[in-house]
């Protein structure tokens, strides 16, 4: 017999998104199901773990408070002061051009917080585990989905069926609940790979993030907590494919002397302080953000190339509208004109945030000298007039 569970919203997908989402509903008074086919793996040397790290702007910050998780990730996040961006894309691997974008000068806070997707996991799961209106289903897929204009079906892989008001798709750049709509998305290619991992090096970051541009795609230490008394940063290397295999297949050593030389030794030499992962770089956006009885938010919706730390918090962008619709009319959750409204508000800024940042990718991407050359004339010029400079940091924030 299947067992039938009615919740107000059931959030499909419990990674760092969807977990977000669920604390978030359920912490201003909505029933939620929370349902992913993987439990997450939350210890940083295991198996599966994932090590990449996310930096939450400013903006983020305050939906993390509302939703309670805040609290939880606050001690183990490292600031984010400055944003430094170093064109290296002369004849020989150096710094030509280093520019940097302080977050004192729009702000007494700095951009953003720094935390790995591991320690994020265990600390969501942590929370979502304490609240009463929270049915966490970790192991468990969603199967179909079948709507009316007043609520959803939805099966699951344990053969039970949920009756919510609404779905919130959160379940990644392949979202099954997505295709289940016929919902379409817009697919970009690079032909580019990113390897990512922890790293230690004797000359500490003092929180500064930094982007190195040469060619194939941005090398970026984002910086992390002092690792077993060393400073510490989370690396994101972005190169052509063939070239991104290559280096995960390199032994220690090679790969060490190569990631030092890409740095152009800035932090003194590198050294691997995690295993190393590698993950394909598309951008992607779906052409509706909203079918019946259903919202997309995250890489449901939109996947970027991993440049400003755009990804995640445009996904908490999604949530923040979705959210304030939601508790605006508690009564009108999940229905048309909510949806609609969602659409509306978040469509236009989400397709401009995927077109800007696959542009800053492309460009950073350039092979020949004169185009490097450009580039680096470009970021002198942007730099160089203070007010383009404040935009550009109230932009990267999704200030307007």
């Amino acid at each position: 017999m299947t067992t039938h569970t009615q919740v107000d919203i059931l959030v499909s997908g419990g990674g760092i998104a969807g977990m977000t989402a669920a604390a978030a509903f359920a912490t201003a008074g909505f029933s939620v199901q929370c349902v992913d086919p993987t439990p997450p793996v939350t210890e940083r040397d295991a198996s599966g773990s994932d090590l990449r790290t996310t930096a939450f702007l400013q903006p983020a910050r305050g939906l993390l408070e509302e939703a309670g998780l805040w609290q939880r990730l606050d001690a183990h996040a490292a600031p984010l002061q400055v944003m430094r961006i170093v064109d290296a894309g002369g004849e020989i691997p150096e710094p030509r051009i280093i520019k940097d974008f302080d977050a004192s000068d729009i702000s007494d806070q700095p951009f953003g917080w720094n935390l790995p997707n591991w320690l994020l996991r265990r600390e969501m799961l942590a929370r979502l585990s304490e609240m009463d209106n929270v049915d966490l289903r970790l192991g468990t897929a969603t199967t179909s989905l079948f709507t009316r204009t007043s609520e959803a079906r939805v099966s699951l892989s344990d053969g039970s069926q949920t009756r919510c008001r609404l779905v919130i798709a959160a379940d990644g750049r392949n979202s099954p609940m997505r295709q289940a709509a016929g919902i379409d998305v817009h697919t970009t290619r690079y032909g580019q790979k990113a390897l990512a991992f922890a790293i230690t090096h004797p000359i500490p970051h003092c929180n500064v993030s930094t982007e190195i541009h040469r060619s194939g795609g941005p090398f970026t230490l984002v910086p992390l907590p002092d690792y077993q008394g060393k400073p510490s940063s989370a690396l994101v290397w972005m190169e052509r494919g063939p070239r991104a295999q290559a280096l995960f297949d390199m032994d220690v050593p090679e790969f060490e002397a190569a990631m030092t030389g890409r740095s152009c030794s800035l932090f003194g030499p590198l050294t691997l302080a995690s295993r190393r992962t590698l993950w394909p770089i598309i951008s992607q956006s779906a052409e509706r953000l909203y079918g019946e009885r259903l919202a997309l938010v995250a890489e449901a919706a939109h996947v970027v190339p991993p440049i400003g730390a755009q990804g995640l918090n445009m996904s908490l962008g999604d949530m923040r509208v979705l959210l304030d619709l939601a508790r605006a009319d508690p009564d009108k959750l999940g229905d048309a004109q909510m949806l609609e409204t969602y659409h509306r508000k978040r469509f236009t800024e989400v397709k401009l945030r995927v077109k800007g940042i696959d542009l800053l990718n492309r460009a950073s991407m350039v092979a020949p000298q004169p185009l490097r050359d450009a580039r680096a004339m470009g970021l002198n010029a942007l730099y160089s007039m203070a007010p383009v400079r404040k935009t550009l940091m109230q932009m990267g924030l999704g200030v307007r």
